[in-house]
């Protein structure tokens, strides 16, 4: 038996001389020093005790080694469960207990937090700095080398992703080889990628932007990254003439269209601009064709499914739309209650099914059973429609869904004419409880830069062209919107801060 992953993603970097890895200070890793690296990790963990199956908990500083870290648990068998940098040692407390993992590796800064997690749990606590070094690193430079991936097939688990957990506490996503193995040979044809290309890569690698669609397709391909610690517009702008592609979340291209540097000369070279993880607002495409001559390819993907749906690369690249779906991807759009296909055009729920869904829920066979049908189609919680020419809309989430007097409103409808309005940068529609009508709609509106924004004149213009069921009750401004580390807007956040807004 083979080992699909490590021996279609990592095995080839054996014998490349030329560098895989290049970090914001030129210091180049070439792919066989990474698969070398990748390799005395693996031979650390399996040192530690770590079977096949087991679970590591990683909590450190994005870099090259934190990336072979990822490749060593494909080597070994065991399953890489990333965590947000931003948790707190408590929060991490519930991933290792839930997961049981077997190891945690974390921060020296916080050794003696996560290392009192790790106790608890009866999990071993190694260490890794924002250098790659530490008590992990000490170990595999002391160990033999030479060691032998494991034997893995494709439904063995690579991966344990937790979601977000904006409801409730966070599901952990089961993936397997074929999961994650499958979805990159996907992304890596629809998307051109060749070992002539170059990633400039500032995303985490604790969710499956930055690490599964992003590292997989690159080292699937023979391609090299720019692997940045994190975005900084500046760091990015000076890197782009080395680079040939980019794959980022909205607030990264905002960013960069607020720099004047930004220009159609800067990335005349660059071949592909990808965004996904958040909504790309369309006046943002927009304002990046104008400015670069690139049109930003959008999709749509989750963490229980990789990449579902993609625009073109060669075709049309709509705004506002997530593209059609990935071959080998079945996506349907059911009643959210009966789960009856709907006539197309029709807004209902996603569902997909798929080489790339998931196993389901670790430790969680009810939640499982709620989400993935028995007929493979997961339940993705996305109200979404497909157009005439098969091109899919996300119209919001399930969650996000405002019922105000017995009407449905879906969010996404309002915020899209929000966003037209004068002096509008960015907008979030949500549900308030409200005494008479169950839920009252809600806009909260960001300003554009200089910009001051007349809510009269907005209130007036939604009067004109939507019904009065899905007016706004009230239009707040605030000076950002809550985001996650993705740049999700945490609509959640903002109903618990307006819960009380007319009950009162």
């Amino acid at each position: 038996m083979t080992n699909p992953l490590f021996d279609t993603l990592v095995a080839p970097l054996a014998a490349r001389k030329t560098a895989f890895l290049t970090d914001a200070a030129g210091t180049e890793m070439s792919g066989a020093a990474f698969h070398a690296l990748a390799l005395r990790y693996a031979a650390a963990l399996t040192g530690l005790g770590l079977r096949p199956g087991d679970r590591m908990a990683v909590q450190i500083d994005k870099t090259p080694q934190a990336l072979a870290l990822y490749a060593a648990a494909l080597a070994s068998g065991v399953v890489f469960l990333p965590l947000n940098t931003a948790y707190t040692a408590d929060e991490v407390a519930y991933f290792v207990g839930n997961a049981g993992a077997a190891l945690l590796v974390g921060s020296p800064a916080r050794a003696e937090a996560l290392g009192g997690v790790a106790a608890r749990y009866g999990a071993q606590f190694h260490t890794m700095d924002d250098a790659g070094q530490g008590s992990l690193t000490d170990i595999a430079g002391s160990g033999p080398e030479g060691f032998s991936p494991v034997p893995r097939g494709p439904d063995d688990l690579a991966a344990i992703l937790y979601t977000s957990g904006t409801t409730g506490r966070s599901k952990g996503a089961m993936l397997s080889q074929q999961n994650l193995l499958s979805n990159a040979r996907v992304l890596a044809t629809e998307w051109h990628f060749t070992p002539d290309d170059v990633l400039l890569h500032a995303l985490p690698i604790f969710h499956t932007h930055g690490l599964f669609v992003a590292c997989n397709v690159v080292m699937l391909s023979g391609g090299s990254m720019i692997f940045l610690p994190g975005f900084k517009a500046d760091q990015v702008i000076s890197l782009l003439p080395k680079a040939t592609t980019m794959m980022g979340v909205p607030t990264f291209y905002i960013r960069l269209l607020d720099d004047a540097r930004f220009d159609r000369s800067l990335v005349a070279h660059m071949r592909l601009f990808t965004s996904g993880s958040a909504p790309l607002l369309a006046d943002t495409h927009i304002q990046f064709e104008q400015r670069t001559g690139h049109r930003i390819l959008e999709r749509y993907g989750m963490t229980e499914t990789n990449m579902n749906t993609s625009n073109p690369y060669e075709g049309a690249r709509r705004a506002g739309t997530v593209g059609l779906p990935l071959p080998g991807v079945e996506l349907k759009i059911t009643d959210p209650v009966t789960g009856t296909t709907l006539p197309q055009g029709e807004p209902g729920m996603i569902e997909v099914r798929g080489a790339n869904v998931f196993k389901g829920y670790w430790q969680m066979p009810e939640k499982t059973r709620e989400e993935l049908r028995d007929d493979g189609f997961f339940i993705t919680g996305d109200i979404g429609q497909i157009d005439a020419d098969g091109y899919v809309s996300i119209v919001g989430r399930q969650k996000d869904l405002i019922i105000t007097g017995g009407y449905n409103v879906y969010p996404k409808e309002i915020e899209l004419l929000l966003d037209d309005q004068p002096g509008v940068l960015e907008s979030a529609v949500i549900g308030v409880p409200h005494p008479d009508f169950g839920e009252a709609v809600v806009a909260v509106l960001v300003a554009a830069k200089g910009a001051t924004i007349d809510t009269t004149a907005i209130a007036a213009a939604l009067g004109q062209s939507l019904a009065r069921f899905k007016q706004p009750k009230q239009i707040l401004v605030l000076p950002d919107l809550p985001r996650n580390t993705m740049g999700k807007v945490q609509k959640n956040l903002l109903r618990q801060d307006y819960a009380d807004l007319f009950t009162s």
